[in-house]
């Protein structure tokens, strides 16, 4: 490995890419007047903004190093996760999007109180605060502090992840949902394009040859569909746990949703689903297969989360480095932005009531902005965690695997069929926890005995477990009466159809049908 010095063009292009974030989230927070403003953007987002940000959001730091990483050790099944995206945005864009506009609501688990009743509300949201500062915000912490390390090795660990969160805790703080929604657009340009040229460089040993790069590889490496003894990914866990484990990340997720529920219409909020699912196609391209062909350049790396980092440092030229590192960092902000301001969120609206209790707008840009600035010292502490598990990816997949199984079962019988009641809504979440729970010990007291647990891939349980979960619910619904739901709670037929007064290139169907076409394709080419 050679030796690596950051050079002077490198390091303008970084200062210049903090220089501009900063600058916006300064001009943005002086426009800030009201709760709506800090947290929902004041409903104003358009579909360029809504889709970019959904797109940076969730193409994190985690995801820059978890996928690299990933199809480093065991080819490119991982990149499932990102493709089924694509087609969960549309499933959004038919059924979750109207249903959450027409009710609106502030967040999501307030729908649940509004369908079932506080108790659940409140449940889902205990839930989402801790699954987005524990998780994914301080997973986003470590990644960015191990790509700073391979540049910097002699960098603290913990001092480096307080700085990370208190950069992006910053212009988050200031200037809410906007500024975080403004710095993701710049942060998803810098992403693809660091990336792309990441990806340039690596085809580029292989003279762009695509049979001289395969020729390289292990047999099964370049296939998205593995048979079911697969340790990494069995195609029964991509038909029946990763679509589980996406809806709720899509669909339910606070962090993601609040830029849906930030729309200025639900046509804006179609469109912008339909964008992002286009742009979820291009991670397998520019980031799976990257990271499939350094198996080749870069044998032998003791850690595959170190991969994307050793592509930069080893195959990118000046400028280009600067870039790709800024897209790095980009990375780490866009998901910390964005999960710290609705967890926030999370708290001011489900726990303190902030509507009920009557608070001015003042008063609630204050403590929205105090609550962000306690949860980024928790998200800077917990990476001293996570870096104790075995593969970042593995970690934040096998957290929601056990955590999301009951959610999504209430949201889709609650939001689909009208019997479904608010006792046993409740009695689901509290039973599939705790069955999760129960797999999880045994799975962790195996591990550590060193002997097989005996159960399936992680993603076939979390699809078990749902299913488990539906028909528990069913039950206890069935047998205990309920009263009849809110309509604007409910998804009927009408919801689907685009607005009246649209022309046909207007229609978001059109856009969802080419997007799903060029995602079926793409799969069946590397099936």
């Amino acid at each position: 490995m050679p030796t690596f010095h950051l050079q002077p063009l490198d390091l303008a292009i970084i200062v210049a890419y903090f220089a501009i974030v900063l600058v916006i989230g300064y001009a943005v927070s002086r426009r800030l007047k009201s709760g709506d403003d800090l947290f929902l953007a004041g409903r104003s987002l358009g579909f360029a903004a809504i889709g970019f940000s959904l797109f940076a959001s969730n193409v994190s730091s985690t995801t820059l190093i978890g996928l690299s990483g990933q199809a480093y050790s065991t080819g490119i099944s991982v990149a499932n996760y990102e493709w089924m995206a694509g087609l969960l945005f549309l499933f959004m864009a038919f059924t979750t999007i109207p249903v959450f506009l027409k009710s609106q609501i502030t967040t999501v688990p307030e729908y649940l109180e509004r369908r079932f009743s506080p108790v659940t509300r409140k449940y889902f949201s205990a839930l989402t605060i801790f699954l987005s500062i524990f998780v994914d915000t301080a997973a986003s912490i470590y990644a960015g502090v191990l790509v700073l390390q391979t540049f910097v090795p002699e960098l603290p660990f913990v001092p480096t992840c307080f700085a990370l969160a208190i950069l992006a805790g910053a212009y988050t703080t200031a200037g809410g949902l906007k500024a975080v929604v403004y710095t993701d657009i710049l942060q998803a340009v810098v992403l693809l394009i660091g990336s792309t040229a990441i990806a340039y460089s690596v085809f580029a040993e292989f003279n762009f040859s695509w049979d001289q790069a395969v020729a390289s590889l292990p047999e099964g490496r370049l296939s998205l569909i593995r048979p079911m003894d697969d340790p990494t990914l069995p195609w029964l866990g991509t038909l029946i746990g990763v679509p589980i484990l996406g809806f709720y990340y899509w669909s339910t997720n606070q962090y993601i949703v609040q830029r849906v529920l930030g729309a200025r219409n639900v046509e804006e909020a179609r469109w912008g689903a339909a964008l992002a699912g286009l742009l979820k196609i291009t991670p397998l391209f520019i980031m799976v297969l990257p990271g499939v062909f350094a198996a080749t350049l870069l044998p032998g790396l003791p850690d595959g989360d170190m991969v994307f980092p050793n592509l930069i440092k080893t195959y990118l030229p000046v400028g280009f480095t600067g870039l790709a590192l800024a897209g790095l960092i980009a990375a780490i902000m866009s998901t910390v932005d964005s999960t710290l301001n609705s967890a926030s969120t999370l708290v001011l609206h489900d726990f303190m009531d902030v509507r009920g209790q009557g608070w001015d707008d003042a008063r609630i840009l204050r403590v929205g902005r105090l609550v962000t600035g306690l949860l980024i010292i928790i998200a800077a502490i917990w990476p001293l965690a996570i870096r104790e598990f075995p593969g970042l990816f593995n970690y934040i997949q096998q957290v929601f695997s056990y955590a999301v199984p009951p959610v999504v079962a209430i949201f889709l019988l609650g939001m689909f069929w009208r019997r479904t009641g608010a006792s046993a809504a409740l009695a689901t979440l509290i039973f599939g926890h705790v069955l999760g729970a129960g797999i999880f010990a045994w799975r962790a007291y195996h591990a550590s005995q060193g002997i097989p647990d005996g159960l399936p891939h992680f993603t076939i349980v979390a699809g078990i477990v749902t299913f488990i979960c539906m028909g528990f619910c069913a039950v206890l619904s069935l047998a205990v009466p309920a009263k009849a739901p809110a309509e604007d709670t409910m998804w009927i037929a009408s919801d689907a159809a685009p607005h009246k007064t649209l022309g046909w290139f207007q229609d978001y169907r059109i856009y969802s049908g080419v997007v799903a076409i060029l995602t079926i394709a793409m799969v069946i080419i590397f099936w």
